[in-house]
């Protein structure tokens, strides 16, 4: 199981897994700081335990140097607890520190305590940190529960949180030695800067005397004004996760992926060639400025969906129709639209041939139907949990696809879905792509913050947009940020604000969407973990149909 599974378990109905007379749960900013979620996750409600919760290891960001926890006891009286916290590598985590005491009693009344989990900063690591809390539930018999609560922490290199606080070992000699050369370093100032006044006046005095009145000099002066950097407020649409610090790191499965070489290309291209003749064009499905989608038929046998270009289209077109179509060239995958052929002899007007039975349409088309209003949400899981799994078998070749969305996904009626390549989708779907000034049209509002800023993509990117295109299936393939400019995206994830929780979106689903959007690279989860949690997930509300 993953760490990211632990937010859905929060979610879930509770078991029955022991009586402890208390409630002990992440309140609403700690969700909100968390996960950009309005709502309060329970690992103990009304005496049941949440023990699906208690399983799995929670990650803790870089930027987050504390969590806290609420609790209340439910017993008519205060309850004894003893708290114990162990850390996996003392040397990068020390031990935590508490804004309470490790014995005492669990108030009648809602409290609040946290705990403090400051890196050294003397080398990058992920720490487990263990937080055992023992509740003593009857002080005649010793009946205790004990709860255990496992969290990763995320260090980095050079990260000093306790650098401007003094050694507690060395502040009394500090102290001393002060008192002692303070008035010295005070003494010596004041006599420099005096000698220094005196010389200046010489100077100035003596240099207006020499100096006509008016050849006077004018004076320059530069006025530089800090702005203020308020976030924005946010669109009705967006929700804001404060606490997000913007930095862009990455992790050794972040490599960056380019395009195929022309020799390669070339070379898939021959291997894939078709004759022209046997195929054969049915009816038109899409059509945009310069490209075309039909469904047809190859060899009188087969099926298929073809991409191509019309006769007025520029080379640069064509270049890109054929480049893009080979992306996912000899992808070996159910959930996966490769290309299965090719026909170049109109070199201005090429096919591509897609393997595309039982009725197969464009998914963000579908989504837009009437019909699609009728999907359940069970139904919604398994369209993710099949593209997941399609990605997750791309990531392990050590592809990465840059462009995930529901223009790029193909859905039949029987609801298997297959993610294809982008090919012709700036034309079919142009109001998807912005160009930012550098001639260049990209999915912006799909994009993770490090893709917008630095074109930098990778598996933690293609995460980033998978979690976009969740969204897209539980909205029905709304434009996400409708409201905002795209030239404006950069600074609103910058500042945290993400996509708000659809209507009649499950809590479990919309947190697996928002761990896809954190700030760091390295704290999105792989596909694998995706799946896991996708999974299990499924199973859960699939158990009481």
């Amino acid at each position: 199981m993953t760490n990211l599974c632990v937010y859905i378990g929060l979610f879930l109905v509770f078991a029955a897994g022991g009586s402890a007379h208390l409630n002990l749960y992440l309140n609403q900013l700690e969700v909100m700081r968390l996960l950009g979620l309005s709502a309060e996750l329970y690992y103990v409600r009304e005496g049941q335990v949440n023990e699906y919760a208690l399983h799995f290891t929670v990650p803790v960001p870089a930027n987050v140097q504390d969590i806290s926890f609420t609790w209340q006891s439910l017993a008519g009286k205060p309850l004894p607890y003893k708290i114990n916290i162990v850390t996996s590598d003392p040397l990068v985590l020390p031990k935590p520190s508490m804004n309470i005491s490790r014995v005492g009693e669990i108030p009648t009344q809602i409290e609040t305590f946290a705990i403090a989990l400051k890196c050294a900063g003397r080398e990058p690591a992920e720490v487990e940190v263990t937080i055992t809390i023992e509740v003593t539930l009857n002080r005649v018999t010793g009946n205790a529960t004990e709860l255990v609560f496992r969290r990763k922490k995320i260090c980095l290199n050079n990260e000093h949180p306790d650098a401007n606080q003094p050694d507690p070992y060395l502040l009394e000699t500090v102290t001393h030695t002060q008192s002692g050369l303070i008035t010295l370093i005070v003494g010596g100032i004041l006599a420099i800067v005096l000698v220094t006044i005196l010389i200046f006046i010489a100077y100035c005095t003596r240099g207006s005397l020499k100096r006509k009145p008016h050849h006077a000099q004018p004076i320059r002066t530069s006025s530089f004004q800090r702005l203020q950097t308020h976030p924005p407020s946010a669109p009705s649409s967006i929700v804001s996760p404060p606490s997000i610090t913007p930095t862009i790191a990455t992790l050794s499965r972040n490599k960056i992926y380019a395009n195929a070489e022309p020799e390669e290309l070339q070379r898939r291209i021959s291997e894939l060639t078709v004759q022209r003749c046997r195929v054969r064009l049915s009816s038109l499905l899409q059509e945009g400025t310069f490209g075309r989608v039909y469904r047809g038929s190859y060899n009188d046998s087969q099926e298929v969906l073809v991409k191509t270009v019309g006769q007025h289209a520029s080379q640069i077109q064509v270049s890109l129709l054929l480049q893009e179509g080979m992306s996912l060239y000899g992808a070996q995958h159910p959930g996966i639209l490769s290309v299965l052929g090719v026909s170049i002899e109109d070199h201005t007007a090429p096919f591509l041939l897609y393997l595309a039975p039982d009725n197969m349409r464009n998914l963000k088309i579908f989504l837009q139907e009437p019909v699609a209003r009728t999907m359940t949400t069970i139904q919604i899981v398994k369209i993710q949990l099949q593209l997941a799994q399609a990605l997750g078998h791309l990531h392990s070749h050590g592809v990465i696809h840059k462009d995930i969305a529901a223009r790029n996904c193909v859905i039949d009626d029987q609801l298997r879905v297959k993610l294809a390549d982008n090919s012709l989708s700036r034309d079919l779907f142009p109001g998807d792509y912005y160009c930012l000034g550098d001639s260049e049209n990209r999915p912006i509002k799909w994009l993770a913050l490090e893709a917008i800023q630095y074109k930098q993509f990778s598996e933690a990117s293609d995460t980033w947009a998978f979690g976009v295109l969740m969204w897209e299936l539980c909205t029905l393939a709304r434009q996400p940020y409708a409201e905002v400019d795209p030239f404006e995206m950069e600074h609103y994830l910058r500042d945290g604000y993400r996509l708000s929780q659809p209507i009649n979106c499950p809590d479990e689903l919309f947190a697996i969407m928002a761990y896809c959007w954190t700030m760091l690279p390295m704290e999105r989860p792989s596909f694998e973990q995706l799946q896991v949690c996708l999974q299990d997930f499924y199973a859960q509300i699939t158990r009481y149909v």
